[in-house]
């Protein structure tokens, strides 16, 4: 769930919850299986890392309309839209210093609106904003690599895609594109534990 709607796909949730199994209720595990409203996700503890599989969302190419260029504060080069629309611009620092419109993101179509560029270290950098989803931006969102990195992958005619999430706090993705499925490999850290006392009567 986020505040404002349960999603089909969330790839924080999925991290955390395949985290607190694999290191708390099933700690010789190095494999779990969620089922999920978007069907099976599997997560796999690899090489101090998670690995995650998720579906392609499918995507097409739309025209780039005056709206995006005032929701976004600059014109994209390309739009594509599938389960969230992305757009492409041309290079990574409008990306980063992009302060996007919040009352117009809602207009635009698309579950998330992303926005996504060449990056300078990493294969490309991106960030995503959910109004529609009463999230201002995510800070790193999995879900929205089942476009973008398929996107880059095809750009760069290669498989395997280093991403970079370039919202305030920041975090790096690899993903892997195998047909019609994603591996997105990611960290995980612990900040909090609670305890919760049930008084059993």
């Amino acid at each position: 769930f986020t505040p404002g709607t349960e999603v089909d796909l969330c790839g924080h949730a999925t991290l955390a919850s395949s985290f607190a199994v694999l290191n708390y209720i099933e700690p010789d595990q190095n494999e779990v299986h969620f089922h999920t409203r978007s069907g099976e996700l599997i997560i796999r503890r690899k090489n101090g890392l998670y690995e995650m599989e998720f579906p392609v969302y499918e995507q097409e190419e739309i025209p780039v309309t005056d709206l995006m260029e005032q929701a976004f504060g600059t014109r994209p080069e390309k739009a594509y839209l599938g389960v969230d629309l992305v757009c492409v611009f041309d290079n990574e620092e409008a990306v980063r210093k992009m302060r996007p419109d919040q009352n117009l993101l809602v207009w635009l179509p698309g579950r998330i609106q992303n926005v996504t560029a060449k990056g300078k270290e990493t294969d490309c950098v991106s960030r995503s904003f959910c109004p529609k989803l009463a999230i201002t931006e995510d800070p790193v969102c999995g879900s929205a690599h089942c476009q973008i990195a398929p996107y880059w992958a095809s750009v760069y005619e290669k498989n395997e895609i280093h991403a970079y999430q370039a919202c305030a706090r920041g975090g790096y993705l690899t993903c892997t594109v195998d047909g019609n499925q994603i591996k997105i490999s990611g960290n995980a850290v612990i900040v909090a534990v609670s305890e919760i006392l049930a008084v059993l009567q």
